[in-house]
């Protein structure tokens, strides 16, 4: 009796000191069909097609700001993701001039029509609109300079698959620009590390991160990726980057 108790708990024991040296397996991320996985993060929903007022953005210079971060000069080709009501696509049109474009792209058709109507009424005739999916702007191969993505990084549905489609658009050495708020996504903002680990993990460069002078967030560059990991290769961030 004493030694079938004996060797019931060495049994035991074995057992315990196995799970305890074991990892535990990680569980494979969501992805979609064509294998980019989900944000492991809340993704934040679209409320309005203005993130802010005019006189507000303008007394902080927001479009001055994200011009001369990025680089922006005549003669360039600027897609602006999310362009909404066309806040900054109707600043970027003069800045690039008459032999630049500005792509006007967004999901919400309403909200890209009646920037359609306003381009045409002032005669903006280097402004593209462009209706785009959750997962890809549809912009042409290799036709971008420099995209901005301002105050609505935190509602895109399928991050890793729209950087990675934008990727494609981008011309080699072109720069994306991020305006957004140091906030969880749900409360309409991005963490700045989960910001760098989301673009990183799609094959992007940090370039540079400061604070936008006026309070409206902070304004992150970075660089096109040399090459783009297959889909399935992509890790999702953890929500704190």
């Amino acid at each position: 009796m004493r030694t079938a108790l004996a060797l019931l708990v060495l049994t035991l024991l074995a057992g315990c000191r196995m799970s305890e040296a074991a990892p535990a397996a990680a569980s494979e991320p969501k992805r979609d069909a064509k294998g980019f996985p989900a944000p492991d993060r809340p993704v934040a929903g679209i409320v309005a097609p203005t993130w802010s007022s005019g006189p507000d953005r303008d007394a902080a210079d927001e479009s001055g700001q994200l011009i001369r971060a990025l680089g922006i000069r005549r003669g360039m080709a600027v897609a602006d993701i999310g362009a909404g009501s066309g806040y900054h696509t109707l600043r970027l049109s003069p800045a690039v001039g008459p032999e630049g474009l500005v792509y006007a792209e967004d999901i919400v058709e309403a909200y890209i029509s009646g920037l359609r109507r306003e381009a045409e009424r002032r005669k903006l005739t280097n402004v593209r609109i462009v209706v785009g999916e959750a997962d890809d702007p549809k912009l042409p191969p290799a036709s971008v300079d420099r995209a901005v993505l301002v105050h609505m990084y935190h509602e895109i549905e399928n991050p890793y698959a729209l950087l990675w489609n934008l990727a494609s658009a981008l011309k080699p050495g072109a720069k994306v620009g991020v305006i957004d708020l140091d906030r969880s996504t749900q409360a309409h903002g991005t963490p700045r590390a989960l910001l760098k680990c989301e673009f990183e993990a799609v094959g992007y460069r940090r370039l540079s991160h400061r604070p936008l002078t006026g309070g409206g967030g902070y304004i992150a560059i970075f660089e096109a990726p040399l090459a783009r990991p297959a889909p399935q290769d992509i890790k999702p961030c953890p929500t704190n980057g």
